[in-house]
């Protein structure tokens, strides 16, 4: 005989078997920890509904947050984490544009002084913005992986401590802070569609939603041909961290690729039809919902994770229509 009490049994042991799957570094408790940390310091981003794109399509839109990218929710949580040894001295990380600026603004915020190494190729208004923000910003390299050596060199040179803009619990913890936010907001979902590059957004948001609502699937979107020019620029990483592959392989349901096409159309499709601002990376997600590669989602989260992209790549992508 069924009763309210037996479901709502149920539904806990449901929960349970699913957070103990997170692994012992990431439990649910240092999700929600890092929630209260960052309350009040970033902003809570809104669902926005598009039906112009899909008739069952919601956007995560942290193209909203004082940096324009999610990368804030991770960097602050990790500076907020560190020892009072370790802000005294310093940190140093590498990024090509969006972690560089949420440390950059929340370590002046704190009084940590910050070294962002960032690669020669990053865009202008990444680098730009990021030196703005007060932290010293050291030009390397070709790639993340190139300024990644160079910022282990400085952590080792200066004393700075070396923060990792996605193999990091601390950093995972903080993006998934997001996958909070989207149950609360929208806890019908059945889809949450999520880019990846390192894998630290991915991995939080499946954390976070899979423990809350085991039977909501997560897709991963990867950029299909990595390590050269790209408007994707945030997703450009070879292989996925350490930490972040430990979640994908036991909490996310897929990882797509989209091309490089298929990113500018939606770049475009969002300009166009609902008059958002997205970089490569933030598009990504949109990308594989619009290309068809998803096959049915039901009700679908799609997570715009950035918009910094240059105004001269953002003019030649929509012309290019």
């Amino acid at each position: 005989m069924h009763t309210a009490h037996a479901d709502a049994a149920r539904t806990l042991s449901v929960c349970a078997s699913a957070e103990d799957r997170l692994p012992a570094w990431l439990p649910l408790s240092a999700v929600t920890d890092a929630a209260e940390r960052l309350d009040g310091h970033i902003v809570r981003t809104p669902l926005l509904h598009a039906p112009a794109l899909d008739r069952d399509l919601w956007l995560k839109a942290e193209t909203f947050q004082a940096t324009g990218a999610f990368k804030e929710r991770g960097a602050l949580n990790r500076l907020l984490r560190l020892t009072r040894l370790e802000r005294s001295g310093g940190v140093v990380a590498m990024s090509a544009g969006n972690h560089a600026q949420g440390v950059a603004l929340h370590a002046r915020r704190l009084g940590v002084k910050a070294v962002i190494v960032m690669p020669e190729t990053a865009p202008r208004c990444k680098v730009e913005r990021t030196a703005a923000l007060g932290a010293e910003v050291v030009l390397f390299g070709s790639n993340v992986g190139d300024a990644k050596v160079k910022a282990l060199e400085l952590a080792a040179e200066r004393r700075l401590t070396f923060l990792h803009p996605y193999d990091d619990p601390d950093v995972i913890a903080g993006q998934g802070t997001i996958g909070l936010e989207v149950l609360a907001d929208r806890p019908d979902v059945e889809t949450l569609v999520v880019p990846v590059g390192g894998g630290g957004l991915l991995a939080g948001i499946a954390a976070a939603v899979k423990a809350g609502k085991p039977s909501a699937r997560v897709i991963g979107v990867r950029l299909a041909k990595r390590g050269g020019p790209t408007l994707a620029d945030g997703i450009n990483v070879h292989a996925l961290g350490k930490l972040p592959q430990e979640i994908v392989a036991t909490l996310v349901d897929a990882l797509v690729e989209v091309e490089e096409g298929e990113i500018a159309a939606a770049m475009r499709a969002l300009h166009g039809s609902f008059g958002v601002v997205a970089e490569g990376a933030g598009a990504a997600a949109v990308a594989a919902v619009l290309s068809g590669k998803l096959g049915k989602t039901g009700r679908t989260v799609a997570v715009l994770s950035g918009r910094n992209v240059d105004g001269d790549t953002l003019a030649r992508t929509l012309a290019a229509a």
